[in-house]
């Protein structure tokens, strides 16, 4: 336990970072999911000659998204840099492969 003052003020605001912390890579993940589940649809789609244009549609407005937060919490030390830039190649080979 912290006996000064500043000590108790600096749990405080540990706390409330590891929260916000938390909160924004849950985000993140399932940001990330939700660009691996429209890449699935798309490859359904495709497939079974479903709509194809409006998954595709999805998946590319869905990475859009993923890349922002990619890059923001990369830039914040959320995650890190090469992680976010890795995590980024990983969904366009994805997408990629998906459209070929």
């Amino acid at each position: 336990m912290p006996n000064t003052v500043s000590a108790k003020k600096r749990l405080r605001q540990n706390e409330t970072a590891r929260l916000r912390n938390r909160a924004h890579r849950s985000d993140l993940r399932t940001s990330i999911r939700r660009v691996n589940e429209a890449i699935d649809a798309y490859a359904t789609a495709r497939t079974d000659g479903g709509d194809a244009d409006a998954a595709l549609a999805t998946v590319n407005e869905a990475y859009v998204t993923v890349q922002k937060k990619l890059d923001r919490a990369g830039a914040r030390n959320l995650i890190h840099r090469n992680k976010a830039a890795r995590t980024k190649s990983r969904l366009q080979a994805r997408i990629k492969k998906a459209k070929a």
